[in-house]
């Protein structure tokens, strides 16, 4: 880097935590995201500075990209030991331009990037970054106004791996999901990960060519077929689920060697313990022994914030994020309380169009007390109504954590998440 580049990027960085620093002390919030926009007014070519010489490693997929962040820096940090310091990470989830130019600035020493990205940034980061290795996790519909049409997102990812070419990134993809294995066909070097994933309402046309896309029922499959989960194909064309290196089979973990290894997690739900087999993939191509990083991995207990326990006065919740259909799918499966608070909203970053609260299956809480809060519990209160879930609406978040003896589960989007972790403490 020239002198008069180095100086500017200085400048920026200057700028961005002085900014940083009037969002904490004005109460806006962290000031990470204000850092990176101030960075990159002040020198527009700071992020591709930033990722320079460094050994990046990206995240990216609709759901579970923060949590398998999480896990694959700790799996890193892990193997690091009191080197720990070389490694920087957007631990908090800003993972547009704004957060990762936030993240990079403050932590210039650091060699080593593990890198939460928005979907729609990927393409950009890979052509500015030259990652080591890329983490492909799922598409689903999310936040409709913005990203309704999620294949011209899986396209983006397609044509920035087919121009990387051969010195392109190593892309660990998930063999479940049919949009994932389209899109990660323009990749030289892909390893497949067999997530035993559940949700399948996004993936029924193949991306190639129009066609349904058939599964073979558990029931049929062969011993052969056993390490290829649903075995997905389409009935039009040669795309098809490949057979995958690491496989999820419940609550174990089969590496690359054939070693079975138990996932022993802190955090709930059987689709983390396919975000952690993704996260080992991609740690043994940073050249992380699987033994070091499952046990960095089992070090994650609330990543930013998910699966926390919060305390609002006497009532006592643990907080899990939902975000859209495939993510409360997940999420109900969790349920463990009589009391449910299901929190919604629809500001712009949890997505203005709520319509799809038809494809969520609300009705697998009937007998359980739940309370519909936030700013658009009502659309969630006639959700629940037509599932034949009773129900309280109380949109005033507060007051719907109040007066709970007994732990409450809340399942959130992504805005009042955000308050209830402020409000709890956590």
């Amino acid at each position: 880097m020239r002198g008069v580049e180095r100086a500017r990027l200085g400048a920026a960085a200057l700028a961005g935590r002085a900014a940083a620093l009037a969002s904490r002390l004005s109460g806006r919030g962290s000031g990470a995201s204000i850092r990176g926009q101030v960075m990159l007014k002040v020198d527009p070519g700071a992020l591709g500075k930033l990722l320079a010489n460094r050994r990046l490693a990206m995240v990216s997929g609709t759901n579970g990209k923060t949590t398998t962040t999480h896990f694959l820096a700790a799996a890193v940090q892990r193997s690091l030991g009191a080197e720990a310091s070389r490694l920087v990470t957007n631990a908090d989830g800003a993972n547009l331009y704004h957060g990762i130019a936030s993240a990079l600035g403050e932590a210039p020493r650091a060699d080593i990037a593990v890198l939460e990205t928005d979907e729609r940034v990927v393409a950009e980061v890979i052509r500015l970054g030259s990652p080591e290795v890329i983490v492909l996790l799922n598409f689903s519909r999310d936040q409709l106004d913005r990203n309704h049409e999620i294949k011209r997102l899986a396209r983006s990812w397609r044509e920035s791996l087919t121009d990387a070419g051969a010195g392109g990134p190593v892309v660990v993809a998930n063999a479940d999901e049919p949009l994932i294995v389209w899109a990660a066909r323009g990749a030289a070097n892909v390893i497949w990960v067999d997530t035993d994933a559940q949700w399948t309402q996004d993936s029924v046309l193949c991306p190639e060519c129009g066609s349904l896309l058939a599964r073979r029922p558990v029931d049929d499959r062969s011993v052969d077929d056993a390490d290829i989960g649903g075995n997905w194909f389409c009935t039009g064309c040669d795309l098809a689920q490949p057979a995958a290196t690491f496989v999820v089979r419940g609550e174990q973990i089969v590496d690359g060697q054939g070693r079975t290894w138990d996932a022993e997690l802190q955090v709930p739900g059987r689709f983390n313990i396919g975000n952690a087999a993704c996260a080992l993939a991609a740690a043994e191509v940073m050249g992380v022994s699987v033994a070091d990083a499952l046990a960095g991995i089992r070090s994650v207990a609330s990543p930013a914030g998910r699966f926390g326990t919060a305390h609002f006065g006497d009532t006592t919740a643990r907080l899990v994020l939902a975000k859209n259909p495939a993510g409360w799918a997940e999420s109900l499966q969790l349920v463990a309380t009589d009391t449910v608070v299901l929190a919604i909203d629809a500001a712009a970053a949890d997505g203005r169009d709520v319509s799809w609260l038809w494809d969520v299956e609300y009705e697998q809480l009937r007998g359980r007390t739940v309370i519909a809060t936030g700013p658009r519990a009502q659309d969630l209160a006639v959700r629940l109504s037509y599932a034949d879930v009773e129900h309280r609406c109380i949109p005033d978040l507060a007051g719907a954590l109040v007066g709970h003896p007994e732990p409450v589960d809340v399942i959130a989007t992504y805005t009042p998440f955000q308050k209830l972790r402020r409000m709890g403490g956590t």
